[in-house]
């Protein structure tokens, strides 16, 4: 069996990916009741980061915590990443010494290469093209609102990131109609946009994404590395923004996600996310137990091998 990595969500098929947010759900559901679970005692993650961090950073290390194992941060800084040696011998030094390591960086290729010589599973913690462990989260959370998402339809009204692209490859494989507004310029890759024509609609603005959807979601528009657009991109985003009245275009059950860190006044008004409609905290807190189903998969795949 070959080792098993989570580079995009497509490294799964439709039928794990619904088991992990299942067993996502159960994990919550576990460590609410303070019952302690502990499969992992002695395994090591290993989380590099090139790109700063909060939520993933916390949920990983207190996800692998919680299992009874152990995790090491590592950034460029503090390692020979950061001088030069070449990641296929950083990968093959790394996991030699690990269980399951974690990455989060710029280029999608990094992490690419990084499994390509790596003994054991590789996590895409992030990349400039796909994120996702947070989609893993945002489905997990609009199961527990509102049940299966499949044959609905969702909203990315913002940037045509990584983001967009990760949604893009759920609404493929659960099934369910993915709208996209965002400016200009500004769309996912063309190529993408083909293959996944038949869930996937580019439309021309904030209000013809909104209509009748049970979803709507967004992101900076500004990520890491793009600073220097800050102000281009504002002028440019700003008809794109989520707020409480576009949000009443939406179905009457409709939700609202974030990814966050939120630029309130930017990407979303001032008062998005007291919107009673709005569960970005849910959405926040189930990237540790959708990660932690995640790490459970790939290390349990390991041992079958």
């Amino acid at each position: 069996m070959a080792l098993r990595h989570f580079l995009t969500l497509t490294d799964l098929s439709s039928t794990e990916l619904k088991a992990i947010i299942d067993r996502a759900i159960e994990l919550k559901a576990m460590q609410h009741k303070g019952e302690v679970y502990q499969p992992f005692v002695g395994k090591v993650l290993g989380m590099i980061f090139e790109k700063s961090s909060t939520r993933t950073r916390v949920s990983f290390e207190a996800g692998m915590i919680q299992f009874g194992g152990g995790a090491i941060f590592l950034s460029p800084r503090d390692t020979q990443l950061g001088r030069g040696e070449p990641i296929e011998d950083s990968a093959r030094v790394i996991s030699s010494m690990l269980d399951v390591v974690m990455i989060r960086t710029f280029a999608h290729a990094t992490v690419e290469r990084f499994a390509q010589y790596s003994r054991v599973p590789v996590i895409n913690g992030l990349t400039d093209t796909h994120h996702p462990c947070q989609l893993l989260a945002d489905l997990q959370t609009f199961k527990e609102h509102r049940g299966e998402i499949a044959g609905k339809t969702v909203s990315w009204i913002g940037d045509g990131n990584n983001m967009c692209n990760s949604y893009v490859h759920a609404a493929h494989m659960l099934d369910f109609k993915l709208r996209i507004a965002t400016p200009y310029g500004f769309e996912p890759e063309p190529e993408l946009l083909e293959e996944y024509a038949h869930c996937v609609e580019l439309v021309k603005s904030a209000e013809e994404a909104a209509e009748g959807s049970h979803l709507l979601t967004t992101d900076v528009w500004a990520s890491m590395g793009q600073e220097n657009e800050q102000n281009t991109r504002k002028r440019r985003f700003a008809p794109f923004q989520i707020s409480p009245p576009l949000m009443d275009l939406a179905s009457p059950d409709a939700l609202f996600m974030h990814c966050l860190p939120a630029h309130r006044g930017e990407e979303i008004s001032e008062d998005m996310l007291d919107d009673p409609r709005a569960v970005v905290w849910d959405e926040a807190e189930n990237r540790l137990h959708a990660q932690k189903a995640l790490i459970e998969f790939l290390l349990f795949e390991l041992q079958k091998k």
